[in-house]
């Protein structure tokens, strides 16, 4: 099968690379694990045989019958045709409550895929991801480092991570033309950040990466209309970030957590006050 551009296929086809992945990730007797992407099985042919019950979630039709065939004797095994995008996990894992996730995310869609494991985090316990060394570097940057965004700030929130290792181009066919990272993600028993109302919170980090190289207090000035109105009834901007006690000219990137969680507070008080 040749890996397919439109659905950014880079088949992982070093064996060592595989087993490494394996041993970080470490598969369980009886446990359920899903894999996004099994693509040619390089994975799969070796967790099938030490879990419980694994579910393959494979985009790609063409790979389908391959797939099918080749685990057909498996009781075990579990194919979903489906776009991980959109795929509700926690019904596909049943009769299981939890499972962790295994996969060779492609570069392009990454990152939304990310999102949207995290958003299904009530049935997912861990992640062991393969992804661009970049996106890696961006969701694991702590606050003052240079790659610290959006991301980086929702993965800490809900997930403890650790770099596990980098994958050479030379892993994949086709290689691809940057290198790859493996990472670890944990999910937190309970987000770091405790608050009445979460989507305020992201609507808040949104608007305060929307320009990186303008300060919290210029990015908050000029948030989308709804926040914008809501920062204005406690006197704007600046009466917020003071309240929250942030630096007005701090630049995003440069907050912790905890500053994230403060400003968040102050603004729910404007709303409440």
């Amino acid at each position: 099968m040749r890996a397919k551009k439109n659905l950014g296929q880079n088949f992982l086809v070093d064996a060592n690379v595989a087993a490494r992945i394996l041993r970080e990730f470490g598969p369980r007797a009886g446990e359920t694990v899903v894999e996004i992407g099994p693509g040619r099985g390089a994975l799969t042919v070796r967790l099938v045989e030490q879990v419980g019950r694994l579910v393959a979630v494979e985009l790609d039709r063409e790979l389908i019958p391959a797939l099918s065939e080749k685990f057909a004797t498996r009781e075990n095994f579990v194919l979903l045709e489906a776009d991980a995008l959109h795929v509700d996990l926690c019904e596909a894992i049943a009769p299981a409550w939890t499972a962790r996730v295994i996969a060779n995310l492609p570069y392009y869609i990454s990152t939304a895929i990310l999102q949207r494991l995290i958003e299904q985090r009530s049935c997912l316990t861990e992640m062991v991801l393969m992804l661009q060394r970049e996106v890696v570097e961006r969701i694991t940057a702590r606050a003052g480092e240079r790659e610290r965004g959006y991301l980086s700030v929702l993965v800490e929130n809900y997930c403890e991570t650790e770099t596990l290792f980098d994958v050479a181009p030379g892993a994949f066919r086709p290689a691809p033309k940057v290198w790859s990272a493996v990472v670890r993600l944990r999910v937190r028993s309970r987000p770091a950040i405790e608050t009445e109302d979460e989507a305020l919170l992201w609507r808040i980090v949104s608007a305060g990466f929307a320009h990186r190289r303008k300060t919290i207090f210029n990015n908050l000035r000029h948030a989308p209309d709804e926040l914008r109105e809501l920062i204005e009834l406690g006197g704007g901007a600046g009466a917020l970030l003071e309240r929250a006690d942030v630096e007005a000219q701090r630049r995003a990137e440069t907050l912790t957590l905890a500053d994230w969680a403060g400003i968040t507070r102050a603004a729910r008080f404007n709303a409440f006050e």
